[in-house]
């Protein structure tokens, strides 16, 4: 999805609304688990009450990869389906991170097998780790910029010689690897200072923002701080909407959960000029 499509999508449904599809078997209610495709099933139930609100689904791979091959087997199910039902912008949370052939046989897994529109990547071993994800018309990198864990602390605030944080020298850095068509940060919701920081850092790219609900993060205030005029983020939301009901009340609940996240979304793009 080129990112003309991307704002276009946003323009439409008036939404940032990324949902994550981090669905854990044990955790759905029980006449979901008597299927025999439990985790296929909730997702595509999920899917079907979000599509006209969602700009983007996530999926997590170490959920589907813990259940071995039939994890696979659903999480590739998922992505058709999604694109059966939407024109959805498809991120696989993969968090990747190699060299040479490595990194292209990952590009190549995810864009040409998976065909997901995104990946998002570790930027660690430097530059030949991100570039064979960047250039393909439609596909993007995204890149970890700035995480929603309380670990961030650990490397990536860690301040630099010569002024400034590790953060802030990765994206400026790794910025001029790609370009807004194709490369997107990672930004977490909890900080909004870190957000507004990394926005005059990077006023046109795309940024893919955790922690909102859950984790603590303030949709008010990522909002505020993270909207450029073309919208530019989208902003996931996952266990809030998966799991917002318990059993019969489940799916009705994340319609709801997703609904009242549009709807907050909704002023703030029309006060941004973006709809």
């Amino acid at each position: 999805m080129t990112r003309s499509q991307l704002i276009s999508i946003i323009r439409r449904k008036r939404s940032l609304l990324c949902v994550g599809l981090d669905t854990e078997e044990h955790l759905l209610p029980a006449h979901f688990r008597e299927e025999s495709r439990s985790v296929r099933a909730y997702n595509e139930a999920i899917v079907q009450v979000t599509h006209d609100l969602a700009v983007a689904y996530k999926l997590n791979l170490a959920f589907y990869e813990a259940q071995g091959d039939q994890g696979w087997l659903d999480l590739e199910a998922t992505i058709a389906f999604i694109r059966s039902r939407s024109d959805c912008f498809i991120i696989a949370d993969a968090k990747r991170g190699d060299i040479g052939n490595t990194a292209r046989k990952y590009a190549q897994a995810f864009f040409e097998n998976l065909q997901v529109d995104a990946v998002t990547l570790s930027p660690y071993m430097g530059k030949d780790s991100i570039t064979p994800f960047l250039g393909s018309p439609g596909k993007w990198a995204i890149v970890l910029g700035v995480t929603s864990n309380a670990g961030a602390d650990d490397f990536q605030c860690l301040p630099m010689y010569g002024g400034g944080t590790l953060y802030e020298t990765v994206i400026r850095k790794t910025a001029t690897w790609g370009t807004p068509e194709d490369l997107m940060f990672v930004v977490g919701a909890t900080r909004p200072e870190i957000l507004a920081n990394v926005r005059a850092e990077v006023p046109e790219h795309f940024l893919l923002i955790p922690g909102v609900g859950a984790q603590g993060g303030s949709l008010e205030e990522v909002l505020k701080f993270g909207l450029n005029k073309q919208g530019g983020m989208l902003i996931n939301s996952s266990r809030g909407i998966l799991f917002a009901g318990k059993e019969t009340d489940a799916i009705p609940a994340a319609r709801n959960a997703a609904l009242e996240l549009q709807r907050q979304m909704e002023p703030a793009l029309k006060a941004k000029g973006v709809i």
